[in-house]
């Protein structure tokens, strides 16, 4: 199993080798795909990409914890996560 990691530049390498655009043509687009994603998911939108998988903004709500050092109880505050659900597609392919 390879342990390199694909960043957005190899990804943008391979746009462009696939499609004929130049390197710095592809990486703007691979960063606007990925600025999308971003900026609607924080707008709370869902972002559903067939056969690859949903992004989707989550609240957690506000709930009572401990500090795992002084076991003293802790109140953690509400706050927003990001999810992301791979396909049914993505995960055979992965498997």
């Amino acid at each position: 199993m390879p342990n390199d990691v694909v960043n957005k530049k190899v990804l943008a390498d391979e746009v462009a080798d696939k499609t004929g655009l130049t390197k710095k043509a592809a990486g703007e687009v691979v960063e606007l795909v990925f600025e999308s994603i971003r900026l609607n998911v924080k707008e709370g939108h869902k972002v559903d990409i067939a056969g690859f998988g949903k992004f989707e903004q989550r609240a957690r709500k506000s709930r009572e914890g401990f500090n795992p050092k002084t076991k003293e109880k802790i109140k953690i505050k509400a706050s927003k996560s990001v999810a992301f659900k791979a396909s049914k597609a993505f995960k055979e392919l992965v498997k």
